[in-house]
């Protein structure tokens, strides 16, 4: 029998509600009583509609037994006791309602969705939808092909990848981890108690950022591929009010130096690399003009690794002009490489 919850025609309330309960039955940190499934409910739903809108305990459990039938999403729900009390969540803590195959009702909605988007083609700061659309259709299947056509830079054998989805989830939870973690700087891994606030992918690895707890700094970076474990705690998680948008816009990379300034940077590309800088500019910030045939460009940015190693990766074809830090970091760097072979 093909599972249609659009057949029961769910408005946005109840949508709503069963996001939230799908939310609460996959975090795996917190047990959640019928009581903390309705409370849930009717935070988001007042936070949505205002005031005086929430449901009561009839509706709750009218909405799990929808979740758990075939019409929902056939659900697989543990109702673990404690004491006189039970509990929710998945049997499968991998499962969503999220994560299910898509319906005919559904790529209806989402192919009328594309057709809305595809408007904004063009248009001033929706570069980014003219790339999105044909990568959304090839990898839900919506140009009614048997094969992907679409390569996106991403390995799936990359280490640590496995950690992405639940970090992502401790994230959307607000759940703080105990992180067994192995710097390369270190001989053997160390644990910190970490509370996650953004993931950050960057030259096809994945970073977490959040708050080391041990030293109190709440921009601590960790690479994925360096993770040896992620466990659980039920410590309170400590909100930040930091801009991720704003604390990535002035460096190239993940490494951000909190006692530097966004600097002049200054660089001269030879003619063979200068249209590819043009079409596919190093930072936002990016001026360019031509000097003595060579493109000549300068960025305000604060100078990191991540940067001098994509300054080196052009070769002979760049000479670093200014700052005059940045240029001799990049020459003892060019210098060791010698040194090396």
């Amino acid at each position: 029998m093909h599972r249609s919850y659009y057949s029961m025609s769910i408005n946005k309330n109840a949508l709503l509600r069963y996001q939230v309960l799908d939310r609460c039955f996959r975090n795996t940190g917190r047990k959640y009583f019928w009581q903390d499934l309705l409370a849930e409910i009717n935070k988001a739903l007042e936070e949505y509609n205002g005031p005086g809108s929430g449901i009561e305990k009839r509706q709750l459990y009218d909405d799990i037994r929808f979740m758990e039938s075939e019409q929902g999403w056939s659900i697989n729900l543990d109702k673990r006791r404690e004491g006189r009390r039970k509990y929710y969540r998945y049997a499968d803590p991998e499962f969503s309602i999220s994560n299910q195959p898509l319906n005919e009702d559904e790529i209806s909605k989402i192919e009328a969705a594309f057709m809305v988007l595809s408007r904004f083609v063009g248009a001033p700061q929706f570069e980014a939808v003219q790339e999105m659309i044909p990568v959304l259709k090839d990898r839900l299947g919506l140009d009614h092909q048997s094969k992907e056509v679409i390569g996106l830079e991403s390995n799936i054998d990359l280490k640590g990848i496995e950690y992405l989805s639940q970090l992502y989830d401790a994230i959307i939870n607000e759940q703080v981890l105990n992180v067994e973690y192995q710097d390369f700087k270190s001989d053997e891994p160390f644990t910190l108690t970490f509370h996650p606030y953004y993931l950050k992918q960057y030259n096809n690895r994945w970073f977490v950022f959040g708050l080391n707890e041990e030293h109190d700094v709440p921009t601590w970076n960790l690479a994925l591929d360096r993770i040896e474990s992620i466990e659980v705690t039920r410590k309170e998680y400590q909100h930040t009010g930091i801009d991720w948008n704003d604390y990535f816009y002035d460096i190239i990379g993940v490494t951000r130096y909190q006692d530097k300034e966004p600097d002049s940077v200054v660089l001269e590309f030879t003619k063979e690399v200068a249209p590819y800088i043009e079409t596919k500019p190093l930072h936002p910030s990016q001026k360019s003009e031509w000097v003595d045939g060579k493109l000549r460009v300068s960025i305000k940015v604060v100078p990191n690794y991540e940067l001098e190693s994509l300054i080196l990766s052009f070769g002979e074809k760049v000479e670093v002009i200014a700052s005059v830090l940045l240029r001799e970091k990049v020459r003892s760097r060019l210098k060791s490489s010698l040194d090396n072979n």
